[in-house]
């Protein structure tokens, strides 16, 4: 298992092993189908949240469409300051590290990625009691992500 790192140890790793990628230019239409792509996938985990039983298995793919979400739009908000990675927990710690006024919680981001990875290479299944734990503080976040890049492409 990884050893954890705090928000601020992970920032200076990704800066120093250069894995926040610099982009020429901020991409209007990139950001607007990625915007998208994320509210897609919001619809679809409601959907199958709202159509499945407490006892199903699919409770991972309701988490990890949330998640996909979560991630498309802080990709999605950090091109505005034209920065990528292919790494998620970097793009994370940089969003954390960068904008505290949007009070983002970075353990928030390391239980739901490492839960997600846990989904998808570990083999290790999420019941409804545990969706329920992340659901509200997903769709708080989801909502202020995409007010924020409104805002941004309309200040544009």
């Amino acid at each position: 298992m990884p050893k954890y790192l705090k928000q601020d140890e992970c920032f200076l790793k990704c800066r120093k092993e250069g894995k926040f990628i610099i982009l020429e230019n901020i991409d209007k239409e990139k950001i607007k189908s990625t915007m998208l792509i994320a509210e897609s996938d919001i619809d679809a985990g409601k959907t199958l949240k709202n159509n499945i039983p407490k006892e199903s298995s699919q409770w991972n793919g309701v988490y990890k469409l949330f998640y996909d979400a979560l991630h498309e739009l802080v990709e999605a908000f950090l091109r505005f300051e034209k920065i990528k990675s292919d790494n998620h927990q970097c793009l994370f710690a940089y969003i954390c590290e960068k904008h505290p006024e949007l009070d983002f919680s970075w353990e928030f981001f390391e239980k739901v990625r490492t839960k997600r990875n846990g989904i998808n290479y570990y083999g290790m299944p999420v019941n409804h009691a545990e969706w329920k734990e992340v659901e509200i503080q997903f769709n708080l976040y989801l909502n202020k992500l995409k007010e924020e890049i409104k805002r941004k492409l309309e200040e544009m």
